[in-house]
């Protein structure tokens, strides 16, 4: 829920700064509340489609098809087809959950177009795969199957074209900056905190690392009455989360016209003054978080883990198919939830089906599932 407040108070101030300098807006019925809600929303949202395990899960799902038992399946899809598959992507997973339909239920979660544009962090397809520095094609969010509802959403929202050639890639839409900012502050700084609390990082760091982004705004009388290392740091916390979320607001402000024009190529935080700061702590974080033992054995088992279950469902949904489904695939298929079983004749868009679902597990869902699979711990 952080990410939400931070992203509202982000929409709330620019919205306030928009509707003051564009007053037809307000004679419109536009309301500062209105940016807040949209960017809180597509905020709240941005992790929603991203597998068990984080991205590392993305890999894993990668690797199934790149060098896995996936790769049969290569030369049976289209270029782009693959790319999805290979180069798997939560937020294009992400797109595929918020605005994918089925009986009864039209056009997913309903969100607004301005939501779901907020939501488009990176607004392409999967290939051609980084052709430039553009934060754009950083990544991908939108699968083969999802590109005429983008195009569609894009249209409405009166965004541009990134490139003039025949793959799909729009300029973002200007609330996406600040989604992206909301989460760039508290992946930095929560985790962080996060990570000193559990004893990963020593709160001499915390010192070094977080006073430089707090020296203009601490109390160092009130900090130095804290008793306990875990308030002192919520004190820095909070107080660095004020001034990160003030530094995006100022930057977006004062490139304002770059990003309504679709020209600006970078993150807020990238051109803040504490940019340097940022990627300190992101290196500390890495270091003594993210590549800590119990991170990375999770990790190395949910590449098995993955693998497995990617390729017991795909089978069984393949097989059933092609109606050789043996009686195992039929048991599996029992498991599905009902949504994915209605088999497609598309192979790409089986496959993908398969990949959302497994997507759509938590870690210990996916580690309680492949245990079943596997009998483990049956008696």
């Amino acid at each position: 829920m952080e990410v939400s407040v931070v992203a509202r108070t982000l929409g709330r101030v620019v919205g306030k700064y928009i509707l003051n300098k564009y007053p037809e807006l307000q004679k419109k019925g536009y309301h500062t509340n209105d940016f807040g809600a949209i960017v809180a929303a597509a905020a709240l949202s941005h992790d929603i489609g991203n597998p068990p395990f984080g991205h590392s899960g993305e890999k894993a799902i990668g690797e199934y098809f790149k060098s896995g038992k996936g790769l049969c399946y290569k030369n049976k899809l289209s270029d782009k087809q693959w790319q999805d598959l290979i180069d798997f992507e939560g937020n294009a997973n992400g797109f595929k959950i918020l605005t994918e339909s089925r009986k009864g239920v039209e056009g997913g979660l309903r969100m607004s177009y301005a939501t779901l544009g907020a939501f488009m962090k990176y607004p392409k397809e999967s290939l051609p795969k980084k052709p430039s520095s553009n934060i754009v094609d950083k990544k991908f969010g939108v699968f083969q199957n999802d590109k005429k509802k983008f195009e569609e959403i894009a249209q409405e929202l009166g965004l541009s074209k990134l490139r003039n050639d025949k793959h799909m890639a729009f300029m973002r839409h200007p609330l996406a900056f600040l989604v992206e900012a909301a989460d760039d502050i508290c992946y930095t700084i929560i985790d962080f905190e996060d990570g000193i609390n559990l004893g990963l990082i020593s709160e001499d760091y915390a010192l070094e690392y977080l006073i430089n982004l707090v020296r203009d705004t601490i109390n160092t009388k009130k900090y130095h009455s804290l008793q306990n290392t875990k308030d002192r740091i919520s004190y820095l916390r909070a107080l660095a989360i004020g001034n990160l979320i003030q530094e995006a607001i100022s930057v977006f402000i004062e490139n304002e016209e770059v990003i309504l024009n679709g020209k600006f190529q970078h993150s807020l935080l990238e051109k803040s003054k504490y940019e340097a700061q940022i990627n300190d702590i992101i290196k500390i974080s890495v270091e003594k978080i993210y590549q800590s033992n119990e991170v990375v054995e999770k990790e190395i088992a949910g590449y098995s883990i993955i693998a497995d279950l990617l390729d017991v469902f795909i089978n069984a949904i393949n097989n059933t198919f092609n109606h050789t489904a043996s009686n195992y695939d039929k048991l599996i298929l029992l498991l599905l939830p009902d949504k994915y079983k209605e088999i497609d004749d598309n192979l790409y868009t089986r496959i993908l089906s398969i990949c959302n679902l497994i997507a759509n597990y938590s870690d210990s869902n996916a580690i309680l599932l492949h245990k079943k699979i596997k009998g483990i711990g049956l008696a």
